[in-house]
């Protein structure tokens, strides 16, 4: 086991408040964060890899996955499963190393009250204002009017949730959103439920100070 145990890092904001971007950059910052490979029963795309981009599989498979514990977290969209698989998510905390999730407001739920919830650090990103989260969405180029409509009236039943998680940062400045989640990410990797190893320590310095006595 590694010295430390690894974060499950929940990033979740409305579309458009900046997450996908200040992921990158934890990536940039710290290339041992790996991000989350979900499975899905959607067919691959072109270009896509099993293993990589996605865990493709069959619905009765998910399901039989879903019944028994092996998803952190999963959900129905546009008429396919997508969810977390538990055992790869273990193997990484086992050896130390964090990872993302970039889930909505029920897939982090779901995960900060799975069997791993002591380890899970969970942030939720907010936007300065309504005005400018639509006006990010629409300068992004990506989406059609129709799309960034759809977007902003998901955005509320986002937004909504902000209270269940144990950080909440405004977006007003991304430069110091980073820093503010680098610090965090800091700190919480010190955490006494992530360092495993610190039991041991004391009991050597209980023998240490019992035999100066």
């Amino acid at each position: 086991m590694s010295d430390r145990r690894g974060l499950l890092i929940i990033l979740s904001s409305p579309s458009g408040a900046g997450k996908s971007t200040l992921a990158r950059k934890l990536r940039d910052w710290d290339p041992s964060l790996q991000f989350s490979v979900s499975a899905t029963t959607r067919t691959p795309r072109v270009g896509e890899v099993d293993g990589k981009d996605y865990f493709f599989t069959d619905e009765d498979k998910f399901r039989h996955m879903v019944k028994s514990g092996e998803m952190l977290e999963h959900a129905r969209v546009f008429g396919n499963y997508y969810g977390s698989p538990k055992g790869p998510v273990e193997a990484s905390i086992d050896e130390g190393r964090d990872v993302l999730f970039d889930v909505d407001w029920q897939g982090a739920q779901q995960i900060s009250t799975s069997a791993l919830k002591q380890h899970v650090l969970s942030i939720f990103i907010l936007p300065p204002t309504i005005r400018e989260l639509r006006r990010r969405l629409e300068t992004r180029g990506q989406d059609t009017a129709e799309t960034i409509a759809l977007r902003m009236e998901k955005s509320w039943d986002e937004i909504s949730h902000w209270d269940g998680y144990h950080y909440v940062l405004i977006n007003d400045n991304l430069a110091e959103t980073e820093a503010k989640l680098k610090a965090i990410i800091v700190a919480e990797r010190l955490r006494l439920s992530q360092q495993p190893n610190l039991v041991d320590h004391v009991r050597t310095l209980q023998a240490e100070f019992e035999e100066t006595e």
